[in-house]
């Protein structure tokens, strides 16, 4: 279950970068991706794979910035297509931003995902991982459950309305 509390971890620490980035630059502050829980589960991906890079490429920062960036934005790419391809939505369009594809990803974040890569794999879940190796199985499985019904409801949802304002049921 580690694998499932680090997608989950990561998730959270997602949604959290992406109400301070949305602060700073004066965006949308709800920048969540599921209907209740406050989680953003492309960080989780893109966490997730980055840390199935094998050791070697861990011991190289440079090799690690590079791949970590690139594992990273491919994750992104294909959230991105699974929610407009799948699910009728976009929750985010990088149109008009340098070396954009489709506005599904774009250099400049590319890069901060290779410097995200850096810190999750030398600091943050170094630190992060024994804590979450503690957390008792019957928590884990009520968690996982709780995630998965949250994730098919919100993927009917926004199948159905086709609008991600459909999330964002608290603000009315």
């Amino acid at each position: 279950m580690s694998w499932f509390w680090s997608f989950t971890a990561y998730s959270f620490l997602g949604f959290l970068l992406e109400v301070a980035f949305a602060a700073a630059v004066g965006g949308r502050p709800d920048r969540k991706g599921l209907l209740v829980l406050p989680l953003c589960p492309v960080y989780g991906l893109g966490a997730g794979l980055i840390l199935l890079l094998p050791g070697w490429v861990d011991a190289r920062p440079w090799l690690l910035f590079l791949l970590g960036g690139l594992t990273a934005t491919a994750a992104e790419y294909l959230t991105a297509l699974y929610h407009q391809k799948a699910l009728g939505v976009s929750f985010w369009s990088y149109e008009g931003l340098p070396g954009n594809i489709q506005g599904r990803v774009c250099l400049p974040f590319s890069l901060a995902w290779g410097v995200l890569a850096l810190g999750l794999v030398y600091w943050v879940h170094p630190a992060l991982a024994p804590w979450l190796a503690r957390i008792p199985a019957p928590v884990s499985w009520a968690a996982l459950l709780t995630l998965l019904a949250d994730g098919l409801l919100t993927a009917a949802l926004l199948r159905r309305s086709g609008d991600t304002a459909c999330l964002r049921w608290y603000s009315r």
